[in-house]
């Protein structure tokens, strides 16, 4: 549901980094509510501090690419680009940390760049625009990043206070930024409960929703449902940002998707077998 708040605020000619800002601090604030209920400590140590700062830095650095990426490409197109991150987590592993590589690893990032390509398609030419390619595969490096931080920090509290410390550092990171271009954070009532709309629905609802689901499904079946994310995206572009509904459009969406998924199914198959064997 982004590109349906921020494409409005993003022509209305309101700064982006004002309103990024406000959009994690409330949500920041909402996660705050919920840890303070829930009488969850907030006390993190040194160490465990510069890992949230590190990830509230990369998220707001994924957030700030794809809204960018929304000036060169259609909401569809860098929302869709954004979910082929599972497929960099699969590949920054086994450069970076030699894990292997399944065959199912394989053929789901065929399929991806595939997808991309399909996307990148107009009247049987390729013709993307590159510059906003390269900032929506920026946007997926950047959150590729934050999950293998989260994946390798072994830190050892909640999803909820690391989402909590994570958008509140990435609140942080845009407040030094409008403090920089000296824009200012004073806004009107009016456009501050649009903004206190746009964090509950498109942050705080997704992130609750999302442990709730983890919980009571399973975190494969989340993450397969999840993948369905970019369908939502490009119906909301469709539907409200008058972009053409194209067969390439579709075939790229459903590319990328299917091969999303045998990512994530194939990993949940790897890291079954190493319990199995570690148990």
């Amino acid at each position: 549901m982004i590109p349906a708040f921020i494409i409005p605020v993003k022509e209305a000619g309101f700064s982006l980094d004002k309103t990024l800002f406000y959009r994690f601090f409330i949500s920041a604030m909402f996660l705050l509510v919920y840890l303070v209920r829930k009488k969850e400590s907030l006390i993190v140590t040194p160490k465990d501090f510069l890992i949230m700062l590190i990830l509230g830095l990369f998220y707001a650095l994924s957030s700030e690419f794809l809204f960018l990426g929304y000036d060169y490409l259609s909401p569809g197109i860098a929302s869709t680009i954004l979910f082929v991150y599972p497929v960099i987590v699969a590949l920054v592993m086994m450069v970076f940390f030699k894990e292997t590589i399944s065959k199912a690893t394989v053929l789901s990032l065929i399929l991806t760049i595939l997808g991309v390509f399909v996307l990148s398609l107009k009247d049987a030419t390729f013709s993307i625009n590159f510059i906003g390619l390269s900032i929506a595969l920026l946007s997926a490096l950047f959150y590729a990043l934050y999950i293998i931080i989260i994946n390798k920090a072994n830190v050892s509290f909640s999803g909820m206070k690391i989402t909590f410390y994570s958008l509140l550092f990435s609140s942080l990171y845009y407040f030094i930024k409008v403090l920089w271009s000296q824009d200012g954070l004073a806004i009107d009532l009016y456009t501050l409960g649009n903004f206190t709309l746009f964090a509950f629905i498109t942050t705080v609802v997704s992130i609750s929703t999302l442990v709730y689901a983890i919980q009571m499904i399973g975190s494969t079946p989340t993450s397969i449902m999840g993948a369905l994310e970019p369908v939502v995206a490009v119906l909301v572009s469709v539907l409200f940002f008058q972009e053409q509904f194209t067969v390439g459009l579709f075939l790229g969406v459903m590319f990328i998707i299917i091969g999303v998924i045998l990512n994530i199914i194939s990993e949940s198959k790897k890291q079954k077998q190493i319990r199995e064997v570690e148990g």
